[in-house]
Parts: C-alpha cells; structure tokens; sequence
C-alpha cells in the first residue's frame, strides 16, 4: 500500500485538539489490547507505536514499567501526549516514522501499538525492523483495522465515481505472513467487530476528520466533492434497521507475537 506520509502527518497534527473528543472506538479498542497482555509481567523498555494523545501510554506508564517511549509521526501528537504525562518522569518523546525507526538493535524489551500500524505502506520493512529492536524474546502487541473496515462507506463512494475515498487495510493472512516472514515466533491473532451508530453518514465523516482519519491515498480525488456527489453517495449508503441514523463496521485485528 502506499500512502502520502506529508498528508498522514498533516492530518494527525490538525486532528490532535479534536482527536480526544471523538476517539471512542480508538480508547475501546486500546482497552481490548492492554486486556489481552499481561500486565503485571511488563517490564523493561516499552516502545508505544502511535502513540497519539497518550492514552494507551498513559495506562503503561501506571504499570510501572522501565523507560517509556512515546512515539508519533505527528509532532502536535506527541505535544499533547507530554502535556498530559508530564507527572511520568519515564516516559520519553520521540517524533518518527514508525517505518523510519531511529532506534538501536535489540533495545526495547516490549513494543505497543493502537490503531497505528495501518499507516504503514511496507508491512515487511516496518515488522522487520521491529524485530531489529526488539531484545531477543522480546514482546510485540498491536492493533490495527481489518478490510472490512468501513466497508459500508467504501460501498456507497463506489456507487458515484471510481476514485478511492477510503484506505484499504491488510488481510489477517498478510499479517500473519509478513510477521512470519520477519522472524516472529508465537503468532496470534483475534478479530473483533465494531459496529457504533451515528447519527448520519455526515456524523461519521466528521469523526473520521476529527481524528485524522483522512483519505491519504496518492489516487484520491484532490478536488473538492461537489454537492451533487456527496449527496448520491449518501443515498447509496445502506440504511439501518433502526428508526435513524447509520452504523459503520471496524474489523480490528489485535495480535500478539515473539521476538
């Protein structure tokens, strides 16, 4: 996949006062990853991928944990992350591209990832270098969207035009095997369905601003939609069994694996 980096990290730093506001599903699902690891074991040097506005590295660094980095490719991200963690003297603020990690071999014991991963457009060059940093048994947990995701959305742009208005997202099989292939032991992987409702097809697109969710694909339509379009895409949108309002599907993979 290949996306515009300018434009993910532009979206991400205008989305950092707004992002709070409307990131229900992002802190429900981080909720589900912290869930799924064993906590009271962590230890060591902890890397959080995307850190965003620090919520999952929040709840890490009240594990008391080692030396935390926090890392964002969105600067504005990373500001608001160390405003608010400003109590956590171990936490430490790294502005980077998690496929450009400015970090030495076998250094961090644990890595983190919310919702992030998906920004990557080389899954074997990212997963190859975080086994380059991970210590030797050391620890990956992350998260990201399945192709299911926001398949509703995707249905109904493809009903106006043929431009991309919405990101693809890797298979659970080319997770698995990107993982393989860079090395990982002890695979796992669990899908997990979201579907919240809004209160119109507008409603979602506005949150999807708001937490910089924006369409970043090179062949996306760089004009601005017209009236007309916006509207037959709305049409197109299928309607909910209940009285109003629209749902929108998030297949999230949350998976495990061993250095």
């Amino acid at each position: 996949m290949m996306f515009d980096k300018a434009q993910v990290r532009h979206a991400f730093a205008a989305a950092s006062h707004s992002y709070d506001s409307v990131a229900h599903l992002q802190r429900e699902v981080g909720m589900a990853l912290l869930q799924a690891a064993d906590l009271a074991t962590l230890h060591g040097t902890v890397l959080d991928i995307g850190c965003g506005t620090g919520f999952l590295t929040g709840h890490l660094a009240q594990t008391g944990c080692g030396p935390l980095i926090a890392l964002d490719i969105a600067l504005a991200m990373l500001q608001t992350t160390r405003a608010k963690l400003a109590a956590h003297p171990q936490v430490h603020y790294l502005c980077a591209d998690a496929e450009a990690m400015p970090l030495a071999a076998a250094s961090i014991d644990q890595v983190f990832s919310n919702l992030a991963l998906q920004w990557c457009g080389d899954l074997n060059a990212v997963f190859g270098d975080l086994r380059r940093v991970l210590k030797p048994d050391g620890q990956l947990r992350f998260s990201t969207f399945g192709p299911q995701t926001l398949q509703e959305l995707k249905r109904a742009w493809a009903a106006v035009d043929s431009y991309p208005h919405v990101n693809d997202f890797y298979t659970q099989d080319q997770l698995i095997a990107s993982l393989q292939q860079a090395g990982f032991r002890h695979i796992t992987c669990r899908t997990h369905i979201y579907q919240p409702h809004y209160a119109s097809v507008l409603a979602l697109m506005r949150e999807l601003k708001d937490i910089g969710a924006h369409n970043v694909l090179p062949g996306r339509n760089k004009r601005l939609t017209s009236k007309t379009a916006l509207h037959r895409m709305m049409a197109a949108y299928p309607p909910n069994p209940e009285p109003s309002g629209i749902t929108a599907t998030f297949e999230v993979f949350i998976v495990s694996a061993t250095r």
